[in-house]
């Protein structure tokens, strides 16, 4: 597989677009941060933006090992 490392955030597939939005939009929200579609994100602190994308990676990593072992639940079986 191919790889683009031109050091763009490219979606890869399109499709999912509106619901990595949402998925952000609720992530910012859990943490405190309100109508973050709407705000300048120059305005927040790179700590709160970083954040936002790090959690959003910690969800998509989830998501991506439970499809792969073949699982869906959301909660932990610690």
């Amino acid at each position: 597989m191919a790889t683009n490392n031109s050091g763009s955030n490219n979606i890869v597939v399109p499709e999912a677009k509106q619901a990595l939005n949402q998925m952000k939009a609720e992530i910012a929200n859990e943490l405190g941060l309100t109508n973050y579609e709407q705000v300048d994100k120059g305005n927040l602190t790179a700590r709160q933006n970083g954040y936002v994308g790090g959690y959003m990676t910690k969800r998509l990593v989830e998501m991506a090992q439970r499809q792969m072992s073949g699982t869906s639940g959301m909660g932990s079986t610690k």
